[in-house]
């Protein structure tokens, strides 16, 4: 042989560059919408108005009554308010 040298093979050496490719995967999330109603009690006032119709015997004006002290003066007033008792 003509002083050829056998070459060495040594094991080969990797490098690897990484791609990535986007690959989209749905991820559902449920909304549930609640729309809620709240009753309160709010009070609310009415008035109911009546009339009354009175009658007030107003006596005989000007005569006093001398015998009973509770009776003073003339007025058709104190007798009113006697005869409420």
């Amino acid at each position: 042989m003509c002083g050829c040298v056998k070459p060495i093979c040594c094991p080969p050496q990797y490098c690897v560059q990484d791609y990535y490719a986007q690959r989209f995967v749905p991820v559902i999330h449920p909304i549930v919408t609640i729309n809620r109603q709240n009753i309160i009690d709010v009070p609310q006032h009415y008035y109911q108005q009546t009339t009354q119709n009175v009658v007030v015997n107003q006596g005989f004006q000007g005569q006093g009554f001398p015998s009973n002290p509770a009776y003073q003066g003339n007025t058709n007033r104190s007798l009113f308010f006697l005869n409420r008792r």
